[in-house]
């Protein structure tokens, strides 16, 4: 119950870190920093290619980006039953790396290559009365990102990637006083167009559209309680094991040579992924779709005090998946997201910078119905990023 996996990672989101639900925007980058304002639009690494390929022409010859990052938080379940145990914070410390290269061809064309975690997770319920349904969880996703820009005009450029995503799953039970785990990993496509268009020699803007991602996990999602033996209870993990298609428009603004501004509007069709839960008999209960679209907004800010310092701040706002926060799955603890972040870059030489970034990311409290036996609630669930990043040009 809890999350399976809240994504991503990651994941580095997974996804790339878009909106909200499982989607992460975090992927150990300076993006963290700004909490993903103007990510679609500020291409000042190699990281754009998973923010926005069309960036790359913006970049030098030849440019390499690598980050590290770490997660953690606290996601807390407590049972309505107080003569039932509840499992606590199961959020366990999460790594992540990734890894970015482009390429200058010709004086129009660009290419580049990205290894990322854009969702995963790893959480542990314990001995808790749910642990017939769940007792541990690991998601880890990884994406490979192939990808080319061409400068259009000194106005427009375009470009695009083909992602390989690489998912694995683990689903650890408790049956019969044992641990029963089950185990999978698929394969899946996905795609990434980008425009970036300088407005103005001090304004610049960018659109982004990622396809959704729908992994096929062979793991079996039904359990039974004992006291129970007429229903059948499913873990709503098609929606965990996928990403779903989005929109995002950046702008980014030079103040002047030492403040620049940035936001991002963005949008994700949530609403495509359904979340049955109980079936009674052979009968599926509550068909509703409990999700919703979610949409993201930013803002923030870069402030360049010496040519050797870029320092940042950002906060975001992606509003929940869900349809109504008193009805939310007992895998997926999710609902009104606040992003807060900071960070600052270092120009080691002329051809290599550093940089680390802090952010923190609020939940909205959500509750529990079903399994009615599990009934709970998660109380103002919070994530802690950390990351450092590093940028090579020659």
């Amino acid at each position: 119950m809890k999350k399976v996996l809240l994504i991503c990672v990651a994941v580095l989101y997974s996804s790339l870190s878009h909106a909200s639900a499982l989607y992460f925007y975090e992927v150990g980058m300076e993006d963290t920093a700004l909490a993903g304002a103007g990510q679609a639009a500020r291409a000042q690494d190699a990281s754009t290619i998973v923010t926005n390929p069309a960036g790359m022409t913006r970049l030098s010859d030849h440019m390499f980006t690598g980050g590290l990052q770490m997660m953690d938080g606290d996601i807390s379940y407590h049972d309505d039953n107080p003569r039932q145990q509840s499992p606590g914070n199961v959020m366990d410390i999460f790594p992540n790396a990734s890894g970015f290269y482009s390429q200058k061809l010709n004086d129009r064309l660009y290419a580049g290559i990205g290894l990322y975690g854009n969702y995963g997770l790893g959480i542990d319920f314990g001995n808790w009365d749910g642990r017939r349904l769940i007792k541990k969880s690991t998601m880890v996703a990884m994406t490979l990102s192939p990808s080319l820009a061409y400068q259009l005009n000194n106005r427009l450029s375009v470009g695009g990637s083909v992602n390989l995503n690489y998912g694995y799953l683990s689903l650890t039970r408790g049956v019969g006083g044992h641990d029963e785990t089950e185990k999978d990993h698929d394969w899946a496509m996905s795609y990434r167009l980008g425009l970036l268009m300088h407005l103005t020699d001090q304004t610049r803007a960018g659109i982004t559209w990622n396809s959704k991602t729908d992994y096929d996990f062979d793991i079996k999602a039904r359990s039974r309680f004992s006291n129970l033996p007429e229903t059948e209870y499913e873990l709503p993990i098609s929606a965990q094991v996928r990403a779903p298609q989005q929109l995002m428009m950046s702008v980014v603004h030079d103040l002047n040579k030492n403040w620049s501004l940035m936001g991002d509007l963005g949008w994700q069709d949530w609403s495509q992924f359904g979340a049955p839960q109980v079936t009674v008999k052979g009968e599926k209960v509550n068909k509703t779709n409990r999700m919703k679209d979610t949409w993201h907004s930013a803002l923030g800010v870069q402030y360049r005090p010496t040519e050797l310092w870029r320092l940042n701040a950002g906060m975001a706002f992606d509003s929940t998946a869900y349809r109504s926060q008193s009805n939310a799955a007992l895998t997926l603890p999710t609902g009104d997201e606040w992003r807060f972040g900071t960070g600052a870059q270092y120009q080691i030489t002329p051809t290599s910078n550093i940089g680390v970034a802090l952010e923190y990311l609020h939940m909205q409290s959500s509750q529990v119905k079903t399994p009615t036996v599990l009934k709970g609630h998660y109380d103002n669930p919070y994530l802690w990023f950390a990351s450092v990043n590093y940028s090579y040009q020659f």
